[in-house]
C-alpha cells in the first residue's frame, strides 16, 4: 500500500506550496468561501494547478443541503453544487466532495434520497461527487453506513462515488472493522478516505478532528479502514503545516 496518495485539506491562496510544505501527493481546497453562498470565482492559476503532479479534490461549501426541506436553502444548495462542480472541473479536479444533509425532523429519510436525485439531475455532474458520510443523528442523511444503498438505488447512474470520513465513522458509532465493506457492498467501493482521529468518544455524534494518534480512535482501528478503502487519503486534521506533514508522515509509516 505504499503506492497510496496521501494528502491534506490545505489553504486555496497557494496550494501547490501548502502541498510541498507537507510533502502531500494530494490536497484538497474550498473553491469558494465555505460558509458563503457566493459563486466561485475562476483560479487565475487553474492551468498550473491542472498540469500540476499534486492530485486536487474540492470540498463543497459547508451551507450545503440537497436534502433540506427547505426551498430556500435547499435550491441554492443545488445551485451552489454546479458551480462548486464546474469550477472544479477547471482546475482538473478528481472530486468534489459533499456532505450527505439533513431532511426535516418530521421526515422519512427517504425522501433525503430523492432530493439527491433532484439535485445532480439538475446539471451535468463532469467531477465526480463524493458524498461524505456524517457524524450527526436523527434525520441526518448519511450517518448510517447503509443509507449508501438506497442512495446509490437512487443517484448510482451519475457520476459519484464515496467520501469515507473516519472520525465521522467513529463518531456515528459505526463499526469500523466492518465500515468499508458495507459501503462497497452498496457502491462498489470508496474514492476518498478523510483520515481523521477523533477528539471524542465513540458513538459521540461529535465531529470534532484530531491529529493521528493523539485522539480517542485505536490506532488499529484507524488503519483498518484506511487499508480496507485502498483510496487516496487527506487529512483534515488541526494545526499547522508541520502538524499535518507529521500526520502524513505517520501514515506513510504505518502504511
Amino acid at each position: 500500500m505504499t503506492d497510496l496518495k496521501i494528502g491534506a485539506h490545505v489553504s486555496a491562496a497557494k496550494p501547490l506550496e501548502e502541498a510541498e510544505d507537507r510533502g502531500a501527493d494530494v490536497v484538497q481546497i474550498f473553491v469558494s468561501n465555505p460558509q458563503s453562498w457566493k459563486k466561485p470565482v475562476p483560479r487565475a492559476d487553474a492551468e498550473a494547478l491542472r498540469e500540476s503532479p499534486v492530485d486536487f479534490y474540492v470540498h463543497a461549501p459547508y451551507l450545503l443541503n440537497l436534502a433540506s426541506p427547505n426551498n430556500r436553502v435547499r435550491i441554492p444548495s443545488r445551485k451552489m453544487l454546479a458551480q462548486t462542480v464546474e469550477a472544479a472541473d477547471l482546475i482538473g479536479a478528481k472530486g468534489v466532495v459533499v456532505h450527505g444533509g439533513s431532511v426535516g425532523a418530521d421526515e422519512d429519510v427517504e425522501v433525503g434520497f430523492e432530493r439527491w436525485f433532484k439535485a445532480l439531475d439538475s446539471f451535468d455532474v463532469t467531477v465526480p461527487v463524493l458524498v461524505e458520510n456524517t457524524a450527526g443523528s436523527g434525520n441526518t442523511v448519511m450517518q448510517n453506513l447503509d443509507n449508501y444503498g438506497p442512495l446509490w438505488a437512487a443517484i448510482g447512474d451519475f457520476n459519484v462515488g464515496v467520501c469515507l470520513d473516519t472520525c465521522h465513522t467513529w463518531a456515528a458509532g459505526a463499526d469500523l472493522t466492518t465500515a468499508v465493506e458495507r459501503i462497497t457492498r452498496h457502491t462498489g467501493g470508496i474514492a476518498l478516505v478523510h483520515g481523521n482521529d477523533s477528539r471524542d468518544p465513540f458513538d459521540s455524534h461529535r465531529d470534532r478532528h484530531a491529529n493521528l494518534g493523539e485522539g480517542e480512535i485505536p490506532e488499529d482501528l484507524l488503519l483498518t479502514v484506511v487499508r480496507d478503502a485502498n483510496a487516496p487519503i487527506v487529512v483534515e486534521t488541526p494545526g499547522e503545516p508541520e502538524d499535518q506533514a507529521a500526520d502524513i508522515a505517520w501514515l506513510r509509516e504505518r502504511l
